[in-house]
């Protein structure tokens, strides 16, 4: 048996820049897979207007996929025990 040392933690430091930080406002997005990789598609779509410019493209893998799922209904639960269920209106109704 050896007794060889563990090597230490790493602290994973995430830098943000500004214009990351500020954010987007998408209320839409459309998600599409592949055998090895899903893509999400965050979308901005203004009312009245034919057209719509997809804002941001994350291309994960299905296990990271999964754990953001999971991350996501995590925190819809918690939001909605704070405070109250999120009404989404008829399944296959437009969105607004």
């Amino acid at each position: 048996m050896s007794d060889s040392p563990k090597p230490p933690d790493v602290q994973l430091q995430i830098q943000l820049d500004d214009d990351i930080a500020n954010g987007r406002y998408a209320n839409m997005a459309l998600v599409n897979h592949l055998e090895t990789e899903f893509i999400l598609d965050f979308i901005f779509v203004q009312p009245q207007q034919p057209r719509a410019k997809v804002l941001s493209r994350i291309i994960t893998n299905p296990k990271h996929m999964k754990r953001l799922m999971l991350a996501i209904q995590g925190n819809v639960a918690k939001f909605e025990s704070q405070f109250g269920v999120i009404d989404v209106g008829e399944p296959g109704s437009p969105v607004h």
